[in-house]
């Protein structure tokens, strides 16, 4: 867990805006932000354009957020179109032919070696299970399609993709799960004058220590403390990919996020 006294001055650079020229950014990495586990990058392609992602120590899990392109590697060789993504491991390269203009959301972890790399078609037509799952309820409820599910082995990495209502909250109640994997909310489908908040906050029920980021297609939020619910604003529907990278393997669970107890029972 990152440590020293959560400010809000501290929280307030836990928002990035993604760029959108041509090629792979890093956006989030230890170092240079408030992680020790996490990275998140963004891959933009031209219709026509090659790239070779090498994931090198890292495993990553990527998600086709535009367009469609033939992704191949060792373990797969598939047409990837928008919201399929693939789970690869440490020195794997992938080649990334985009078929037309395409974007791609990357979540890395370390590599430990207990995971196999695989594709994943999106398929919301799933029956409710491992993969596709409702969460929340009343105001709070939104749908959720996993790209690195528990039951799937990875080494530090958990990550999935989420809807919610209209105007409706995500992530609510508000959970933290610090002391075991940090998250970060990577935003799409939200362009203007579609927006949502994030919001950031330290101790339960702290409305005064809330940080609100304002969250639109392209903006990334890292949450390595605290409480992050999400908000959409009237007609915008709440849509992230999520990356969740543990600081161990024996902490790569679902199961770890402690609500916020002055909120837990409001909906």
């Amino acid at each position: 867990m990152v440590s020293g006294k959560l400010t809000k001055e501290r929280m307030e650079q836990w928002k990035f805006i993604s760029p959108g020229e041509e090629g792979l950014h890093e956006i989030i990495a230890p170092g240079k932000a408030d992680c020790q586990q996490v990275y998140i990058y963004r891959l933009n392609l031209r219709a026509g354009q090659t790239y070779r992602l090498r994931t090198e120590e890292k495993e990553m899990n990527a998600a086709c957020i535009m367009g469609w392109a033939r992704v191949s590697c060792p373990a797969f060789e598939e047409d990837c179109r928008r919201l399929d993504s693939f789970y690869v491991t440490s020195e794997t390269e992938v080649v990334i032919e985009a078929g037309e203009d395409a974007v791609f959301y990357i979540g890395g972890a370390v590599d430990e070696g207990y995971g196999k790399s695989y594709f994943r078609k999106f398929d919301l037509s799933l029956p409710l299970g491992e993969i596709h799952q409702i969460h929340g309820k009343g105001v709070g409820r939104r749908e959720v399609f996993m790209t690195v599910n528990p039951e799937t082995p990875s080494s530090r990495l958990l990550a999935g993709l989420t809807w919610g209502g209209n105007g409706t909250w995500t992530s609510w109640p508000p959970h933290q799960h610090e002391k075991d994997l940090e998250e970060v909310y990577c935003y799409f489908d939200m362009d203007a004058p579609h927006f949502g908040l994030h919001l950031s906050y330290g101790e339960p029920g702290d409305v005064h220590g809330i940080v609100a980021h304002t969250v639109t297609t392209g903006t990334m939020v890292l949450a390595p403390r605290g409480y992050h619910p999400t908000v959409g604003s009237p007609g915008t529907q709440n849509a992230y990919f999520w990356v969740l990278a543990a600081h161990s393997h024996e902490s790569c669970r679902y199961d770890l996020a402690a609500l916020d107890p002055e909120r837990e029972q409001l909906n």
